[in-house]
């Protein structure tokens, strides 16, 4: 099984990923770690990345899903999985993939933004992140970002994840 955390910059994925691997005793994988290099530089300076500079990058998360279901293991992503293409991409053919959407406000993740250290993804694109965004409705768990971390995962855990696996 596999759980991918979706959300825009700054929702939370990262936080929430690592404390529901933790909690089920799942590998967690960062989606912003398996970006190119360019693709860091590039949002760093401020400028969006498009649909061609995300293909390396869903190709290493596709890569990551496949081995980890080839191997039956279990895993956590976090994936900001922006649009619907790129959340069929990810899918495939495979069944046995959650998909959890961290729901927020823009001005909720807004000010989340303006206090974290050291991200490369800057508030300013926050904006871009909200332009490009289809959000899911279909076989997704929508999660509101207003509760506690700790909430969060807790209401994770009520949908059964751990049973799946």
């Amino acid at each position: 099984m596999i759980c991918i955390i979706a959300g825009v910059s700054g929702s939370g994925k990262s936080t929430i990923g690592k404390l529901l691997g933790q909690r089920l005793g799942w590998d967690f994988y960062d989606g912003d770690d398996f970006h190119p290099p360019e693709n860091i530089e590039k949002i760093s300076r401020g400028i969006a990345l498009s649909d061609a500079d995300r293909q390396l990058w869903l190709l290493a998360l596709k890569n990551i899903i496949n081995d980890v279901l080839f191997r039956q293991k279990n895993a956590v992503i976090a994936c900001s999985a922006l649009k619907i293409s790129y959340r069929y991409f990810l899918q495939g053919n495979h069944q046995n993939i959650c998909w959890i959407y961290l729901k927020g406000t823009y001005e909720q993740i807004l000010e989340r933004m303006k206090l974290r250290q050291d991200h490369f993804m800057k508030p300013e694109m926050l904006r871009s992140q909200f332009d490009i965004l289809e959000e899911p409705a279909i076989n997704t768990f929508v999660i509101n970002i207003s509760h506690s971390p700790d909430e969060i995962i807790e209401q994770i855990m009520t949908l059964g994840i751990s049973q799946s696996s």
